[in-house]
């Protein structure tokens, strides 16, 4: 099984190997599609590096429904090449490259209106279904379901009998769309990608018009790299034009920014045994199943402000709230929402100035010599976009280059994890932990999940859960810091376990014990330990003051109350 230990010392020795010599391939932005590039030019044979200015999946790729899906609504777009490549990709994910990430989710579509309605959403779905099987990897998911009222009351107790004249029950999927990511750099590392968090692009190298580097600043040392390579690839999301400004000009598209906000509810407070699809004047609206909780978005509002902390307003809250109780039964008020988190959909600036109506179609291109530009596009499509990346990349390279491989490539993880997870009782009695315990690590690191029960071999204590937030064991705090590249107490609590969104506390109450678990593996003392304690609690301060506020510019002042970067 190839594997990828990402800790401090891989850091530093990664950044050392990328400015001592010449890369093929430097990509900037270690999102999903940053992620999936490294990983789709480290798999064609080609020297790769990847840089991010915060922490993987930092930005957008960690923020957002969480689902895999082949967007039903882009059907009734008619937009059906869209659609089949997004399901095509879905199977691929859900049968070879990360079952153990990736889920099936049912997701109910209450019918509020007799006859018509049922034979046009109805066959909207048949045909969803269709061309999912037509991919040809689609054969994993059960087809849709037609059900009276009664019928989806059965499933779903939490709707109001007035609310709906019947259902249609359809199969999507789902991901931990962070983990996801850590995932995919993982996997690029261990295929010779060289990898660095916390190094953020400074400018660009030029030799006349060619683009032919990077300088790269260690945001947690304060050195500077720079750092040569054949091809750059810019994969920055909605930081795109702020990359392109560095080397004087935006380039021949435009990214603008939509945010989208999520809130997270417990269980208990929605009583159904499917998801959600529900329509709105502007989009669709989903309930969809995580854990021991609910995730309810999302919205879809321009935005022009901090693009690093999106804020969430009061009104953004109130309008996901006011939706999401128009069809159930007991209603859900503030004091249910466990979390609350923003993201930035980057979309390419189309006719129309409605964020809605803008293209989730991506866009590669070669603005100048050395450079290549990749933006738009789907969290569902990403290798799709790697690969159109890569390709674009390898025209400005002097060799032969093989062709893209990534879809027979799985994700470190899903080799063997299908074994393992037959084998979960068996593991739950070697290892004392309940079976659902081990499900949990299957469902999180898959085959890798050895190395989580190693670390409890060596530590029994890390095989406790955390006292504020049961859901996770202490070794996969230490495991974060360790193996996964985790720099700051921030990175594990958000990203690498979704403990702030996952608790009423925000992780305020795990936040000191997690920091004393990951201080030992990067080498933090007394003061650094209450320096991360503190900063996490000033941001979680600052988004909760940020959920007062009324509208964007006032969510996004309190927002900016709390530091962006924590101090070594």
């Amino acid at each position: 099984m190839r594997t990828a230990t990402l800790g401090p010392a891989e850091r530093t020795e990664a950044l050392a190997a990328m400015a001592e010599r010449e890369l093929d391939v430097l990509v900037v932005g270690a999102g999903v599609v940053g992620a999936g590039t490294a990983l789709d030019a480290a798999t064609r044979g080609l020297s790769t590096g990847l840089v991010e200015a915060r922490d993987w999946a930092s930005g957008t790729s960690s923020r957002s429904s969480k689902l895999i899906h082949g967007g039903l609504r882009y059907l009734e777009m008619l937009d059906f090449a869209l659609v089949r490549e997004a399901l095509k990709e879905r199977g691929l994910l859900l049968e070879r490259l990360a079952p153990h990430l990736v889920k099936p989710v049912p997701f109910l579509y209450p019918l509020q209106h007799k006859g018509w309605e049922r034979m046009y959403a109805g066959s909207g779905v048949a045909l969803y279904d269709a061309m999912s099987v037509s991919s040809g990897h689609g054969r994993g998911l059960p087809v849709h379901r037609h059900l009276s009222r009664q019928g989806a009351l059965r499933v779903a107790p939490c709707l109001r009998k007035d609310a709906l004249v019947g259902a249609l029950q359809y199969y999507d999927a789902q991901m931990d769309d962070a983990r996801f990511v850590t995932t995919l750099v993982r996997t690029a590392a261990s295929y010779g990608a060289k990898v660095a968090s916390r190094a953020r692009v400074v400018g660009f190298l030029r030799e006349g018009e060619r683009v032919v580097g990077a300088r790269v600043q260690d945001v947690e040392s304060g050195g500077e790299y720079e750092i040569r390579a054949h091809q750059i690839v810019n994969a920055t999301g909605v930081w795109t034009d702020d990359t392109q400004a560095l080397i004087g000009e935006r380039g021949q598209f435009h990214v603008r920014a939509s945010k989208g906000i999520h809130l997270v509810v417990p269980k208990d407070r929605i009583h159904s045994t499917t998801g959600l699809i529900l329509r709105t004047e502007k989009s669709v609206l989903f309930v969809i199943p995580w854990g021991r909780h609910w995730i309810i978005g999302t919205t879809d509002t321009d935005w022009d402000l901090d693009k690093a902390h999106p804020a969430a307003s009061s009104a953004d809250i109130d309008y996901l709230l006011e939706h999401v109780n128009s069809v159930l039964a007991t209603p859900l008020t503030r004091d249910d929402v466990e979390g609350v988190y923003a993201g930035l959909r980057p979309l390419l600036a189309g006719e129309s100035d409605a964020t809605s109506k803008l293209s989730r179609e991506h866009i590669v291109a070669h603005p100048v010599p050395g450079l290549v530009v990749v933006a738009g596009g789907k969290y569902t499509t990403y290798r799709v976009m790697a690969q159109d990346a890569v390709d674009a990349a390898v025209h400005g390279l002097d060799k032969r280059v093989a062709a893209c491989v990534t879809e027979d490539t799985p994700l470190l993880g899903a080799e063997g994890y299908k074994a393992l997870w037959n084998a979960r009782a068996r593991i739950a009695a070697r290892t004392g932990l309940h079976v659902a315990r081990v499900e949990h690590l299957l469902n999180r690191y898959g085959s890798l999940t050895e190395e989580i029960l190693d670390l409890v071999v060596a530590d029994p204590a890390l095989g406790a859960p955390l006292p504020a937030a049961e859901d996770y064991l202490k070794a996969e705090i230490v495991y974060a810091a360790s193996h996964e590249g985790a720099r700051h107490l921030d990175d594990v609590l958000t990203r690498r376990t979704r403990i702030s969104i996952e608790t009423f506390d925000r992780g305020t109450l795990s936040a000191r014990e997690c920091a004393e678990l990951m201080a030992p593996v990067l080498g933090w003392d007394a003061h650094q330990i209450d320096k991360e304690v503190e900063h996490y609690d000033k941001r979680v301060e600052a988004e909760r003051e940020s959920q007062r506020q009324p509208d964007d510019l006032t969510a996004d002042a309190a927002r900016l109350g709390a530091p962006d970067i924590v101090p070594i």
